[in-house]
């Protein structure tokens, strides 16, 4: 008796000092993810000598908050931000309606070939973006859609490989007793999906959306391939192209890119349990 109480005080010490060394481990990361963001916010609120000043002053004497007000002077940057919220929201909501509808009828549904077609979107992830930039070029451009703002989100409407997987792996944990009660009752497929799984996958949906605001927030090559005009930039590409204007200027470079992080920051907070819990009951992080 008393060598299984030194067993389990010894384990319980054991898995004490386990839990200690991961805690630490995870608090350096943390700093180390954490050192780099803090020094942009720091030189976005310095003034131009104070950035190169050796040793680095961590703190700014004086926080220069015009620095802020600065950029948007300078640059259109308020018509970026606009035209990057139009393409990041329709792009989201495209892939969020999307990713519902085929992934119901690929989860819910029992069709002769839903495997071999599942299969086939699969197999869609295996191109690489470079494989179809020329021919996705020349359609958007033979409809007239070059220099304009379609061809970044107008696809998103037909479906992702991705996002469909993520969505679907979720709707299969979900049991078919609530379709097959709600058929009883009079639903039709459509209001089951709508009514009856989609409140049950608020947790997918948060994920596919949070994945697909960042993709399409941070997409640079898109409109670098078909915006030409300065007043249609995006975010990404606008700040690209006027930084050779101001690249001696690294305090408002760096107030820039605060403004333009900010808002992935408070996405993420807001939704970061349902994105966590969406991912892991998707079966991506294992189960």
């Amino acid at each position: 008796m008393e060598s299984v109480s030194q067993w389990w005080q010894s384990r319980s010490l054991r898995d004490r000092i386990f839990r200690f060394c991961l805690h630490v481990i995870l608090i350096v990361l943390g700093i180390t993810f954490t050192v780099p963001m803090f020094w942009v916010f720091s030189t976005s609120l310095k003034t131009l000598g104070e950035v190169f000043i050796v040793p680095i002053e961590w703190l700014p004497r004086e926080p220069q908050w015009r620095n802020y007000v600065e950029v948007f002077t300078l640059l259109p940057l308020t018509k970026f931000i606009m035209n990057t919220a139009k393409v990041t929201a329709l792009g989201t909501v495209g892939t969020v309606l999307s990713s519902l509808l085929v992934s119901f009828g690929l989860s819910r549904l029992r069709w002769r070939w839903r495997e071999a077609v599942f299969a086939l979107v699969l197999g869609t992830m295996m191109l690489p973006g470079v494989v179809t930039m020329v021919p996705l070029f020349v359609m958007f451009s033979k409809v007239g859609w070059v220099n304009t703002h379609y061809p970044l989100w107008a696809p998103s409407w037909f479906g992702g490989a991705f996002y469909i997987f993520l969505m679907r792996q979720f709707m299969l944990g979900l049991p078919y007793e609530i379709d097959e009660a709600a058929r009883i009752d009079g639903a039709s497929t459509l209001r089951i999906l709508f009514q009856v799984i989609t409140p049950m996958c608020t947790s997918a949906i948060t994920a596919v959306a949070i994945f697909s605001f960042l993709s399409h927030y941070n997409n640079f090559m898109g409109p670098l391939l078909y915006l030409s005009d300065n007043s249609k930039f995006t975010l990404p590409l606008g700040i690209y192209v006027y930084q050779g204007r101001f690249d001696e200027y690294w305090h408002l470079v760096m107030a820039v890119s605060v403004i333009s992080v900010l808002p992935i920051f408070v996405l993420f907070w807001v939704g970061q349990r349902y994105f966590v819990q969406g991912v892991q009951m998707s079966g991506i992080a294992g189960r």
